[in-house]
């Protein structure tokens, strides 16, 4: 076997071993809601300026997914902040 084929066989085995995980996260994609968790806006998965600022917690133990929008995000760090100080 020479280095080509060896380094065409690893790269094979990277792609069927990445698979699982690959389908996992986007199995839990289909779980994203079309509502902040807290002030219950809509969210349009189309948007792309929304899709680029909201923020998604996910819970993979847990299979759970939970959308917040930005200003809910920007309070939620807020009170951390606060509570850590």
């Amino acid at each position: 076997m020479n280095r080509k084929q060896r380094r065409e066989r690893q790269k094979q085995l990277k792609k069927l071993n990445n698979q699982p995980e690959l389908e996992q996260k986007l199995g839990l994609f289909d779980r994203l809601p079309d509502l902040c968790l807290s002030c219950h806006k809509p969210f349009n998965k189309k948007d792309k300026t929304m899709v680029t600022t909201w923020s998604v917690v996910v819970r993979e133990q847990k299979g759970v997914v939970r959308l917040y929008c930005p200003d809910c995000w920007k309070k939620a760090t807020n009170i951390v902040r606060d509570i850590e100080k």
